[in-house]
């Protein structure tokens, strides 16, 4: 449920939620612009969305635990940034302060507190930090800033802010944005579609403000990114948020022609983002130099790593000076992050957004996982697309290429369904991607390519054809819906050659309090998913994370389907052509790997044709 901003500083209700259980009502803080929901035949207020038991009763959510570090400090006169280098390194020198008093507040003035009607009284940094899960490591933490106000940015930048619909900063902005404007090395582990992305620009623009370099010498920020679909939306970011300070920032990536963007290289630049293959390219053409980068940023590291680039990652950093600031993103903290985080970063600060120690579903999104055999997959999707409303957008993940491809044709005339993946050319990329966007395809059937990083608003439905090659990417595949405080339906399609994820996927449903099929626990109690070592030094694996589920497949389910070609296969190792993205997993399965360390409701919809074919 998205949140509204009012001029006064009194409660105001929010946008109508279908889905919360009655006489519950949703409110949104004046102040803060946060909401919380109030009960008015009990006057019982709380944070947490009330949520339907199995007897029709509105039950209220209960509030997970999280220690919260006690290193966290209250702000005090003026967040300090050394817009020169980088943080004092634990000592308490001086450094300059950014915006004066205007950049930090005590507590109080910007932490949102309710009474019985939700308004009032004030709350603890603490309760803060407990209610949204944040917990921190390191020493002489700031507090987080709950509101944009209390930042000190600049003010067209909040006023862009607002102007985008945001009425407060995410728990992952509001811990993060002040240790980074501190000029300190942050690893932020967080889910996806937590609000990251801003997380590290708005500050890297405050950055950039202060160092005022030539942007004919080359960039001073560089941001790595895994694929070329999240790099792309990271510089659309960059460009709406930093229109308004004249930020100007390039895009390098494989697939497409190095030409154009070597051009844009040439006109200087103040921000790159890239994908690893690509930047090492146009470097090895000596057509670009990181020697004034002095903001770092790894996003979605542990899917970098993953896909095989942590050597070039490595050379990369090489030619960046080590007198910098490094932010690192990541959904997950295997060992092989944590050791690239260990040799990268120094005296950093790790912000934490739930429990990093286990793999948690967003609780947003509704999973049902339904036991069936291969040959009644395609039945039961067509019931699912059927039973949603015309033109909501849904993704359907399968295993294979292949697959991807005959599915999309099956599905093109009555539901307007196009595919994706890492065949695909560019062009055809995009337009994909702009047709599901608008809207004119609302069906995108795709391969994991799109299971991470691509950040699409209004996607309702996740439908699992096939699963995963292990939990981690069943996890990342359904959060392509519910994000940004959203909710979401995920159907994952489940049959006994998927057996040995069994028990990891029955955890994930349990901690994300989401019923568990009684077929599903039997498959457990027959051994399925047992004997795999959870934290154990798999090779190919992320970081040992679930070993046993990324060795050596090669192929795909949806049996009595053609699966020859395999998205799934072969090494982690970059492509052929442009040493990017996804297509990595079309390599041989014989190329070495670079390894980490480390219910029928009637149609309905239309039987227009999609443009894409």
């Amino acid at each position: 449920m998205a949140a509204i901003l009012t001029a006064s500083s009194g409660p105001s209700y929010a946008p109508e939620d279908p889905t919360l259980p009655k006489p519950w009502k949703g409110l949104v803080d004046g102040t803060t612009g946060y909401i919380y929901f109030w009960n008015p035949e009990t006057n019982d207020t709380q944070y947490e969305k009330p949520v339907h038991s199995s007897n029709g009763v509105p039950a209220p959510a209960q509030k997970s635990a999280v220690f919260v570090s006690s290193s966290v400090q209250k702000p005090t006169q003026g967040q300090h940034y050394d817009p020169n280098g980088r943080h004092s390194r634990g000592s308490n020198s001086k450094v300059t302060s950014l915006k004066g008093d205007q950049n930090a507040r005590s507590s109080s003035d910007h932490h949102e507190g309710y009474d019985s009607l939700g308004v009032g009284t004030d709350i603890s940094q603490e309760s803060y930090c407990r209610h949204n899960e944040i917990s921190v490591m390191g020493g002489d933490v700031p507090a987080p800033l709950t509101s944009f106000e209390a930042t000190g940015f600049p003010s067209e930048i909040v006023r862009e802010m607002h102007q985008a619909g945001f009425s407060a900063p995410t728990p992952i902005q509001a811990q993060s944005w002040p240790v980074a404007l501190q000029g300190r090395d942050i690893v932020a582990i967080a889910k996806t579609g937590s609000g990251k992305t801003l997380g590290y620009l708005i500050p890297g623009f405050i950055h950039l403000k202060n160092r005022r370099s030539n942007p004919q010498l080359g960039p001073t920020i560089l941001v790595l990114s895994p694929t070329r679909e999240l790099a792309t939306q990271i510089q659309a970011e960059a460009v709406k948020f930093g229109k308004s300070s004249r930020i100007s920032c390039t895009c390098l990536y494989g697939g497409a022609p190095k030409g154009p963007q070597l051009r844009e290289l040439s006109r200087g630049v103040d921000i790159v983002v890239a994908t690893p293959g690509r930047l090492n390219d146009i470097l090895e053409m000596r057509r670009l130099s990181l020697g004034q980068v002095s903001y770092l940023v790894l996003d979605e590291a542990d899917r970098m790593l993953d896909m095989g680039f942590e050597p070039q990652i490595r050379k990369i950093v090489k030619e960046v000076p080590t007198q910098r600031q490094t932010l690192m993103y990541t959904a997950t903290w295997p060992k092989g992050v944590r050791k690239i985080a260990a040799d990268l970063l120094v005296n950093s600060v790790q912000v934490n957004i739930g429990n990093v120690d286990e793999l948690v579903a967003n609780k947003s999104i509704t999973q049902h996982i339904e036991v069936l055999s291969p040959m009644d997959k395609q039945r039961r999707l067509e019931q699912i697309l059927r039973s949603n409303e015309p033109g909501s957008k849904i993704i359907i993940f399968c295993s294979t290429k292949k697959m991807c491809d005959q599915l999309s044709r099956n599905l093109t005339r009555n539901f307007g369904a196009a595919a994706i993946h890492g065949d695909k050319s560019q062009g055809e990329r995009d337009y994909v991607l702009s047709q599901f966007r608008t809207g004119r395809s609302p069906v995108l059937v795709a391969t994991d390519v799109a299971a991470r990083g691509l950040d699409i608003k209004d996607i309702r439905v996740v439908v699992n054809f096939d699963f995963p090659t292990g939990i981690e990417d069943y996890v990342h595949r359904i959060g392509r819906t519910g994000r940004a405080g959203a909710s979401g339906l995920a159907y994952t399609f489940f049959s006994d050659q998927d057996a040995k994820h069994a028990l990891d996927l029955v955890k994930v449903l349990e901690g994300a309090n989401q019923s568990v099929p009684t077929e599903l626990r039997d498959m457990v109690s027959r051994g399925g998913g047992m004997g795999k070592a959870r934290w154990g030094s798999g090779q190919g694996g992320r970081g040992g994370r679930f070993n046993g589920s990324y060795v050596g497949r090669n192929g795909g389910r949806g049996g009595g389907w053609n699966n020859s070609s395999s998205e799934r296969g072969g090494g982690r190792g970059y492509d052929r052509g442009s040493r990017d993205s996804d297509r990595y997993l079309n390599a041989d399965a014989s190329r070495k790997r670079s390894r980490s360390r480390s219910p029928n409701k009637g149609s309905g919809w239309s039987d227009k044709k999609s443009r894409f074919t």
